[in-house]
């Protein structure tokens, strides 16, 4: 393999973010299991049609991310790595961070595009197929369409929610809420509350995940006028927002059993909260002055979810 087919691979496994491909995975899982706890079968085929749909439609909302992150590029232009210049190694009250001096990709735009629109075909064909299922009633059409709009609004102009400042939010919304809901739908055919007592939780998580990763490029995205949740907050007020979200979770989950959620579901997500507490420790050291472990910090965002999710799934499907 020639590097231009190796920078290409690499190109495109970036762009598509497998960690949110994966979380999309355990996120839609939660809507299978929801309907397997309250007793409905399972029909392995159109549970795993409208998994590759939604993993479908995440890799074209990427890409297409991608695609339009690059609008200064010609679509089919190959250009030569640029170095970025990196900035102080400490976040800073100014708000600083440090951010590794990494090429541009020499992949041409146009690539991200090409793959987009085979992605979003493929994407359609599941859809065709959940309709000869007869599987598309009014209630999965409408939560399938949302998801489809939200996904494309956050990536694709005139939207672009993602230098909207809402991007995370809509992330959350459509990662911790929609694909558990779809996948319960495609089972069930219709809403249950359990769904909001367990994915709201979830969705204040995620939330917090995506400000704990975004801190890591402050100080690039102040640079470039980027606007992102952090960006518009500010870092110290973004840091007490993630703070809040993750203790909100766990309050709302609490609330959750007070109202109705069997506890034998709502303990797994308990089980999380060591690593919550370590991540609240680690915004606030960063807050103090302290020295940020960048990777660290990413992987117990991510980590926090997905233990969480994962707990909750295996109640869920084993309980």
């Amino acid at each position: 393999m020639n590097r231009t087919n190796v920078s290409l691979a690499r190109a495109l496994l970036r762009a598509a973010r497998p960690w949110s491909l994966f979380g999309g995975i355990l996120l839609y899982a939660l809507g299978g299991g929801i309907a397997t706890y309250l007793g409905y079968p399972i029909d392995g085929p159109v549970y795993w049609i409208g998994q590759a749909g939604i993993t479908l439609l995440q890799l074209s909302s990427n890409f297409l991310r991608e695609y339009f992150d690059r609008a200064g590029q010609p679509p089919f232009e190959t250009r030569p790595a640029r170095r970025v210049q990196r900035p102080p190694a400490n976040i800073t009250p100014d708000g600083e961070n440090p951010e590794a001096a990494t090429p541009d990709s020499t992949v041409p735009r146009g690539v991200f595009f090409q793959v987009a629109a085979a992605t979003l075909t493929v994407g359609a064909v599941t859809t065709v197929l959940l309709i000869a299922e007869n599987k598309m009633s009014p209630v999965v059409s409408l939560f399938y369409g949302l998801a489809f709009l939200l996904a494309i609004a956050y990536a694709v102009p005139p939207f672009r929610l993602v230098n909207s400042g809402y991007g995370e939010l809509v992330l959350a919304i459509l990662n911790a809420n929609l694909f558990p809901t779809i996948a319960f739908l495609l089972q069930s055919g219709e809403l249950h509350r359990l769904l909001a007592m367990i994915s709201f939780p979830l969705t204040l998580l995620y939330l917090a995940a995506l400000l704990a990763i975004s801190l890591q490029s402050y100080y690039r995205d102040t640079q470039e006028n980027r606007s992102t949740m952090l960006t518009r907050l500010g870092w110290q007020r973004g840091m007490t927002l993630h703070n809040a979200l993750i203790a909100m979770a766990y309050i709302v989950l609490a609330v959750s059993v007070i109202s109705g959620l069997p506890w034998r579901l709502a303990f797994p997500g308990f089980l999380s909260m060591p690593v919550a507490v370590f991540q609240v420790w680690q915004m606030n050291s960063i807050a103090n002055g302290g020295k940020p472990h960048w990777r660290l910090l990413t992987f117990t965002a991510l980590a926090l979810v997905g233990f969480t999710v994962y707990f909750i799934n295996l109640a869920l499907w084993i309980g």
